[in-house]
């Protein structure tokens, strides 16, 4: 099979196809032939050296997929041969024509969602599950701000807020990306450019300010972030690139907090708790992922360069 190979930490050009031997299935695991494969920034992170956890070298870099079930080990239960289904992890990496996974880092597929779409589902959506429910304890009909909606968790937390009831505010940096949460049923869309917009903020809520923050890049944001939080507010930090300077009092009078949250640490029940969600969202329709582009696999380095380097639009997604 094909599959893409690090053998040093760098730009994303160490990233190299290769012919690999297809995996097989040990006992309690699977070989799911990819259809799809999911892009996210922290693969990005990881292949340049500079992520907190770095993988041995040489590594297949890649979480997110999805394809149909080709081989079952022994043990394996609830599962068959030609089933579709998306991943949540892998032991041999998903940038590549076939994965080995481990049985619980496979789940069910409806058939209403593309390979594409699959592939878009783990670490957008569980991110976004994880920062509303089980770090912000989000409640129906708070006020929710995604700071950089358009992009694949932003749409994410969109779709999982609004089927939880609760009100978005929601930014993106282009007006192909506003469009694009206004599609998905954002309550009101701010340009987040502008440098007016977390003024704006106070104003559609009265001067009250928002429950909750989502903030994808809290390095730029997160000092101001604070002045707009209505009192008890929460910002959960999912994406960072840097250092910011914040004044602690505007925690103080609101009592406000700030929630770091990384996806790794969901503990084992938290993580089936957040798939048995996405299940249930995919089959009655209020989930759907959103794909952006599609990259051939060999071009995974582009892949890389875009969805760092250019405007959030949905998921990159490579085909093998």
């Amino acid at each position: 099979m094909k599959a893409i190979r690090v053998h040093e930490f760098g730009d994303p050009e160490v990233m190299r196809i290769e012919e690999m031997p297809d995996p097989q299935p040990g006992p309690g695991q699977v070989v799911v032939r990819l259809h799809a494969i999911g892009v996210n920034p922290v693969e990005t992170y990881i292949r340049s050296g500079r992520y907190a956890r770095t993988p041995s070298l040489p590594y297949t870099p890649g979480t997110d997929a999805a394809g149909v079930i080709e081989a079952v080990g022994e043990g394996v239960h609830g599962i068959e041969i030609g089933d579709r289904v998306y991943t949540a992890g892998s032991v041999t990496g998903t940038y590549a024509e076939r994965a080995l996974c481990e049985r619980s880092q496979v789940f069910p597929l409806p058939e209403r969602i593309s390979f594409q779409q699959g592939a878009a589902i783990y670490i957008p959506y569980a991110t976004a599950y994880r920062a509303l429910f089980h770090r912000a304890a989000a409640q129906v009909g708070e006020i929710v701000l995604i700071h950089g909606a358009s992009g694949g968790v932003g749409l994410a937390a969109l779709q999982i807020a609004r089927a939880a009831g609760m009100i978005v505010i929601a930014t993106a940096g282009t007006e192909q990306g506003r469009e694009l949460v206004r599609q998905q049923g954002a309550d009101r869309v701010l340009d987040h450019k502008d440098p007016e917009h977390f003024q704006q903020v106070l104003d559609i809520t009265g001067g009250r300010g928002v429950d909750i923050i989502l903030e994808m890049l809290a390095n730029v944001n997160l000092g101001r972030d604070l002045k707009i939080l209505a009192r008890g507010g929460r910002v959960v930090v999912i994406g960072n690139r840097g250092t910011v300077e914040i004044d602690p009092r505007d925690t103080m009078g609101r009592d406000a907090s700030i929630l770091g949250m990384t996806l790794m640490n969901a503990s084992e029940r938290d993580a089936l708790n957040i798939h048995m969600a996405l299940v249930a969202g995919l089959r009655n329709g209020t989930l759907n992922p959103v794909v952006g582009r599609e990259i051939p696999l060999a071009e995974a380095a582009r892949a890389h360069h875009e969805v760092i380097e250019t405007s959030a639009y949905g998921k990159i997604v490579l085909i093998p």
